[in-house]
């Protein structure tokens, strides 16, 4: 059974962590921290949140879609909202496939992550826009497909971009959300 007022945070960085953590005790949930997809499969085998807040990239490279994956497959219902430095539509889409409600770039605060919980389910009547996607965009897209298709491997993605892997780390600093 799970627990409406439970969240679990999947996040690296310890100190984002904690204060997610403070200020979402404030506003009465219950809160559980986990950094790695192993930590996430130990607490599922003793708690069921409601809600859970994954960071897209974790230490060591690792994938947080994995984590949302994961989280899906333990319960369905459970409100998942995706937080990342490293915003693109494909990994929107992909962590949307596998069971997030919704997909935030960083910085968010609390206020962003609740208002995204509210609003998982999706909105029909929201306006399409004409505006034409830049090459810059494109390129940023195709790198960011490449990073999920290689599991954020930054050299193999690099290789199957043919460029070298210095240069894709620069471009991932330059466009960095922040």
């Amino acid at each position: 059974m799970t627990d409406e007022r439970q969240l679990l945070i999947v996040e690296d960085d310890s100190g984002f962590a904690r204060t997610l953590k403070r200020s979402f005790e404030r506003r009465g949930y219950g809160v559980a921290v986990s950094a790695s997809l192993d930590e996430v499969r130990a607490l599922l085998e003793q708690q069921s949140p409601g809600y859970a807040v994954v960071d897209l990239k974790l230490a060591g490279g690792a994938s947080g879609l994995a984590c949302v994956e994961a989280l899906h497959a333990h319960d369905p219902e459970m409100l998942i909202v995706v937080l990342t430095g490293f915003a693109s539509i494909a990994t929107a889409v992909e962590a949307i496939k596998l069971g997030a409600c919704h997909y935030l770039a960083k910085p968010s605060n609390t206020d962003d992550i609740e208002a995204a919980f509210l609003k998982a389910q999706g909105n029909a009547a929201i306006e399409v826009g004409a505006r034409p996607t830049s090459i810059k965009t494109l390129e940023w897209e195709r790198i960011h497909q490449t990073l999920i298709e290689t599991d954020f491997n930054i050299s193999e993605a690099a290789r199957r971009l043919g460029m070298h892997r210095r240069t894709l780390a620069r471009k991932l600093e330059k466009q960095r959300v922040k």
